[in-house]
C-alpha cells in the first residue's frame, strides 16, 4: 500500500491546496472583525490537516514520493497566500512577506536540485519549529482584532507581529542552514 498515491493522506494534502483560493477569497475584501474571525478558523482548520496527514501517513505507512513533495508545496501556499494577501490589508510589512516567501521559493528551488543531484536534504527540527511560528502568526494576524478575556485584553494583531519576526528569524536561519547542508553535500574535501 505504500505506493498508491490515492491514498487518505494524500487526499488530505490535496484538499489543504484547494482551500487555499478559498482563503485568498475571503482575504479579497478588507474583512471586518467576525469575518476575519472566521477566516482565522478556515487557516485552522486547514493547518490542522498538515499534522493530520503527516500522522496518517507514517501510522498507516502510506508515505508516498507525491506525499513528500505535495505536503511542504501546500504549507508554503497556505501560508504564502495568506501573508501576501494581509499586505494590502496593512496587518503585515511587505519586506517580511517578501523574505519569508523568498526563502520558501528558494529553499523549494534548492530541493529539486539536491533531488536531481539524488541528494535528500532532511527538514530539520527547527524547520518544524519555523512551520508553528509562521502558522500561529497568521492565525493572530488574520484575528487581527483585540479580544477581552476575562480581566485581560489580547491584540491579536500585535501578538501575531511578534511571532511573525521570530518567524522570519527562524525562517531565516533554516533557510541559510539548508544551503549550507547542501554546500558541503556537494563540496569537494580541500576545496
Amino acid at each position: 500500500m505504500t505506493g498508491t498515491i490515492f491514498n487518505v493522506p494524500n487526499i488530505i494534502t490535496v484538499c489543504r491546496i484547494i482551500i487555499t483560493p478559498v482563503l485568498f477569497i475571503l482575504l479579497l475584501n478588507s474583512p471586518g472583525r467576525l469575518m476575519s474571525l472566521f477566516t482565522a478558523v478556515v487557516f485552522t482548520l486547514a493547518s490542522i490537516t498538515d499534522f493530520l496527514d503527516g500522522y496518517l501517513a507514517r501510522k498507516m505507512n502510506l508515505v508516498t514520493s507525491l506525499g513528500k513533495f505535495l505536503d511542504p508545496l501546500a504549507d508554503k501556499l497556505l501560508v504564502g497566500v495568506a501573508l501576501i494577501m494581509m499586505i494590502p490589508l496593512e496587518r503585515v510589512p511587505p519586506w517580511v512577506v517578501a523574505l519569508i516567501v523568498g526563502r520558501e521559493i528558494l529553499v523549494t528551488s534548492l530541493r529539486v536540485v539536491a533531488i536531481r543531484e539524488n541528494m535528500i536534504i532532511e527538514a530539520s527540527r527547527m524547520a518544524k519549529y519555523k512551520t508553528v511560528f509562521q502558522i500561529v502568526a497568521v492565525v493572530s494576524l488574520l484575528i487581527n482584532y483585540e479580544y477581552k478575556f476575562g480581566d485581560f485584553f489580547v491584540d491579536f494583531h500585535r501578538m501575531g507581529m511578534v511571532l511573525l519576526y521570530i518567524a522570519l528569524v527562524v525562517t531565516t536561519w533554516t533557510g541559510a542552514a539548508y544551503f549550507y547542508s547542501f554546500y558541503k553535500k556537494v563540496a569537494k574535501p580541500g576545496s
